[in-house]
């Protein structure tokens, strides 16, 4: 069975810690290990969370000497993880029972190197809101930048493959996510998993909610830019990717075009293409730096 490395990077989020607790221990699968790196919190919450573990070998506990902030600190879990295959759960959200059974799974395909699924929308309570609808299948090219938002929670990846790319920048903020999911998603083929896996809480002092949308917003921009510049993205239809970051609107307008209704058409024909097994000639194979190979 492989390990599977549940990474948790905490900062003052004691008061929720309780669900996040439960929900690894009533996985279906049982080679499970959960890292757990807090940030220096100013709270109480490192007692809590100790309070729970401390008498299950499961868990481990580490501590920042000092806040680094969201991306260092979820870069610390890596260097801690053990596992063939990792995820990152966040302390204030949950796992549906079969999540790490069901994402292990995927990996038993050689081929495939990520793996994602849909999330459910919570209240504070953790109690069902909806079902996040942006999370579908993607067309893996080096024109997907994940905005709008298609890979989301629960994703799980590949520890080795992650060694193989910079790594998460430490010093973001925001956006962390995105940032790994585009550089894990360079370098193979992701599985979609089609049912709802993840329990994403939503609250005031969440790192993504309304009152740092803006921060995130810009931050993702940033991501973005810095993954065209890494991919050597010189043009986007026929407009020029700019040399400096500056703005992020003249990063969105890039990419604008992938919210409309004929990209998405296009994408729909060739994810159908894609799985009957039809091979469609990519537009990317100038690429110079990074390998798209997997693809074809």
């Amino acid at each position: 069975m492989k390990k599977i490395s549940v990474l948790i990077a905490h900062y003052n989020n004691g008061k929720f810690f309780e669900d996040c607790y439960l929900s690894l221990i009533h996985q279906t699968y049982t080679n499970w290990e959960a890292i757990i790196v807090d940030d220096a919190s100013t709270d109480n919450s490192l007692e809590i969370i100790e309070s729970f573990i401390q008498n299950d070998t499961r868990f481990r506990l580490y501590k920042n000497s000092e806040n680094k902030g969201c991306g260092f600190t979820k870069g610390v879990c890596m260097e801690y993880a053990a596992g063939d295959i990792c995820g990152y759960l966040d302390p204030d959200d949950a796992l549906l029972p079969e999540a790490l059974e069901k994402s292990v799974e995927k990996f038993e395909d050689n081929n495939i190197i990520a793996a994602y699924s849909k999330m459910l929308m919570c209240d504070e309570n953790l109690s069902p809101k909806y079902i996040y609808g942006g999370t579908k299948p993607i067309c893996n090219d080096l024109y997907f930048f994940n905005c709008p938002i298609q890979v989301a929670h629960f994703f799980t990846f590949r520890k080795d493959v992650y060694f193989k790319t910079p790594g998460i920048n430490p010093d973001l903020k925001r956006a962390v996510d995105q940032d790994l999911y585009l550089k894990i998603l360079e370098l193979g083929r992701v599985a979609y998993i089609d049912e709802v896996l993840y329990k994403y809480r939503l609250h005031s002092a969440g790192i993504s909610q309304q009152s740092t949308k803006q921060s995130a917003k810009d931050s993702f921009a940033s991501v973005i830019f810095e993954t065209m510049q890494r991919r050597g993205i010189k043009k986007i239809k026929n407009h020029e990717v700019p040399e400096n970051y500056t703005n992020p609107e003249e990063i969105y307008d890039l990419i604008h075009y992938q919210s409309g209704l004929l990209y998405r058409i296009e994408t729909k024909f060739r994810l159908l293409f894609y799985h009957t097994n039809i091979l469609i000639l990519p537009s990317f194979l100038s690429l110079q730096n990074t390998d798209f190979s997997f693809i074809l």
